[in-house]
């Protein structure tokens, strides 16, 4: 009886530690949950906007139209019209030669010309009164048309003293002086047309079948970073390349300001397809293995772990194509310090700002 007594007063007390040491436990973990402190994560929302698969390159600025302004004739320098780096129109007057020898013998074969005529008209009085036999008027016919030749001819060699722009441009710099004695082929100066310019650069030739006249080009030059030069493709070459398997690719681009020169080397992006899709920025995205997901916080500020597939992609953005819908908060900062199921406080990246038609590549 005694032991009984003594057995069952044992298991009481064993009982009534467990049950108070499971409520300690239970307590204790309540007291270190509350104790722990909300992670903090940088979220950003999901936005749609305009994406594009790109072909990025080196493309080398060319003026429209370049010409080098040279003499046609052995001469010496009568006059300069132009400075340096001046805009000009088609036709301005650059430079003029010394002329006085050309000018002497135009006047001469006008001189000669009309003595032609009025012998002519002469002749042609007599021959209507059968005074003249009519062949000396066709001799004197054919005398006339030899005249208008050696006019014709005084009157080129006058107009090579005379040098003109070609077409409207900038002029280069002045490679003559006044009194200077210039020959064929010597340059004076040089003249771009700058207004527009070509952009010539190779793709791969995996990509000539998605290439198509009219596709936008977007480039920038070291000397404007922070301008972005727009244009289209005009001529895809008829030949690729044997030795780089590229094919050579034109573009033309607005150039108002002339800020772009011949010469210039310019980073380009090519848009092969654009669409509108979802964007968040590249650091989201969790690469595991072959999959790729987004930690996204939901409108209880617990976190949800997404299983998403990727699109085009550039720099600092990736497009979504499943998994996110379009204003949902992913985090950006801090994806390490949660798991799902936690509850988060949430704080916007400031200053944030996706461009306008930002567009993400392959």
């Amino acid at each position: 009886m005694k032991v009984t007594l003594i057995v069952g007063t044992v298991l009481l007390l064993a009982l009534v530690l467990g049950i108070g040491y499971t409520e300690y436990q239970r307590h204790a973990r309540t007291l270190v949950k509350q104790s722990r402190p909300v992670p903090n994560v940088v979220v950003q929302p999901v936005v749609r906007q305009k994406v594009a698969r790109l072909v990025e390159a080196l493309g080398t600025v060319k003026s429209r139209e370049s010409v080098q302004i040279t003499a046609k004739v052995t001469e010496k320098v009568d006059q300069i019209h132009f400075e340096d780096g001046q805009q000009v129109r088609a036709g301005a007057l650059l430079l003029t030669l010394n002329s006085g020898e050309q000018q002497a013998k135009v006047r001469a074969a006008q001189a000669n010309l009309d003595e032609q005529r009025r012998e002519y008209k002469r002749i042609e009085g007599l021959v209507r009164r059968n005074t003249v036999a009519r062949s000396e008027l066709d001799k004197l016919r054919t005398g006339i048309e030899v005249a208008r030749a050696i006019l014709a001819q005084n009157q080129a060699e006058l107009e090579a003293r005379t040098i003109l722009a070609p077409f409207s441009g900038v002029l280069g710099f002045r490679q003559i002086s006044q009194g200077a004695l210039v020959t064929p082929g010597m340059v004076v100066t040089t003249l771009d047309a700058l207004d527009t310019v070509k952009l010539d650069f190779s793709v791969p030739e995996r990509f000539l079948g998605q290439i198509t006249p009219g596709a936008p080009v977007e480039g920038s030059v070291a000397a404007f970073p922070d301008q972005v030069f727009s244009g289209r493709v005009s001529t895809i070459n008829s030949r690729v390349d044997p030795q780089t398997r590229a094919v050579e690719v034109r573009a033309r681009v607005d150039n108002p300001q002339l800020l772009l020169r011949p010469g210039m080397l310019m980073t380009l992006a090519l848009t092969l397809e654009s669409r509108e899709g979802l964007v968040v920025p590249e650091d989201a995205v969790i690469p595991r293995q072959a999959e790729h997901f987004l930690m996204v916080v939901n409108g209880e500020n617990v976190v949800e772990q997404r299983l998403v597939e990727l699109g085009f992609r550039r720099r600092g953005e990736v497009e979504i194509l499943s998994g996110v819908q379009q204003g949902e908060q992913v985090i950006t900062r801090g994806m390490d310090k949660v798991r799902p199921g936690q509850t988060v406080t949430t704080q916007p990246v400031e200053h944030f700002t996706f461009r306008e038609a930002a567009h993400v590549s392959d």
